[in-house]
């Protein structure tokens, strides 16, 4: 029995992708299947990429809504939800329910460079600014707060001499997509979903 997961997005959902093209890659062996997408943006890209391979997308209108946000989790039965550069706060409620089964990247080491704001090419300006010869990507249980949540994974990545902020992402995005879906998969292998349907 596949885990049944939700990826929540805001941007462009690239991850999304690269998470739905490992499953693919898997076919039977993969332990999770992608079952919603949600994003807090009506347009986003990601709920185009939902549609287009038939799988459900809702629009969060409002994110701070917790009973709202549980209640599209329970209509379709999410076992892990997983935010792939969704950047919204989730409500109390819902990594209290779900405590353990929301997984995050965060594009660079943490707790040093996570928080409120620390987002996209800032976080890689941040980065560069503090000198680091590597950074990293950090797969991460979710909590009540912003990075905060205990680390599942951590893979290095180089800093250049002479990178940008752009080149620094490229390369940091590049090993996302490869690790993100593969830690997936091994959170997906141990929830309680699948544990309780082996026994």
């Amino acid at each position: 029995m596949r885990s049944r997961v939700a990826v929540l997005a805001s941007g462009r959902g690239s991850n999304l992708e690269a998470i739905l093209a490992h499953a693919e890659r898997l076919g039977e062996l993969s332990a999770c299947e992608v079952t919603l997408v949600a994003s807090n943006r009506e347009e986003s890209p990601a709920l185009a990429t939902a549609r287009g391979r038939g799988i459900p997308a809702e629009h969060i209108a409002d994110p701070a809504n917790g009973a709202s946000m549980l209640e599209m989790l329970d209509v379709n039965s999410i076992d892990i939800v997983v935010l792939a550069g969704y950047l919204k706060l989730l409500p109390a409620e819902v990594t209290k329910l779900y405590k353990d089964r929301i997984v995050n990247v965060h594009p660079a080491p943490l707790p040093r460079f996570g928080g409120p704001g620390m987002y996209g090419l800032r976080v890689h300006d941040a980065v560069i600014g503090a000198g680091l010869k590597e950074t990293e990507v950090t797969v991460h249980f979710v909590d009540e707060e912003y990075d905060s949540g205990d680390v599942i994974a951590r893979w290095p990545v180089p800093v250049h001499e002479g990178d940008t902020a752009e080149l620094l992402a490229e390369r940091v995005l590049k090993v996302e997509h490869v690790m993100f879906p593969r830690v997936l998969d091994m959170v997906a292998c141990l929830s309680p979903a699948r544990l309780t349907a082996g026994d």
